[in-house]
């Protein structure tokens, strides 16, 4: 079995617990925060290596990334 087999059937089995709104919510925010932190430890590589600096990071505030919602050959 792979290993994303085995983390389907362990978030299943996670699920199954869950018996409310409350507990729901919760759930999602702890796998929401395991997410940012991953992100966050893989930018901090990337700082650490020299990847990126500052002047990375600014120019991603400036950049505009909007995707069109036009898609050719498709009828309007």
């Amino acid at each position: 079995m792979s290993y994303s087999e085995l983390a389907q059937l362990e978030l299943m089995n996670a699920l199954n617990n869950i018996n409310t709104e409350a507990e729901l919510n919760e759930f999602k925010d702890l796998v929401a925060h395991y997410f940012a932190m991953k992100a966050q430890r893989a930018i901090d590589a990337l700082w650490d290596e020299g990847v990126i600096n500052e002047e990375t990071i600014e120019q991603w505030g400036a950049e505009h990334m909007r995707t069109s919602f036009y898609v050719p050959n498709l009828p309007l």
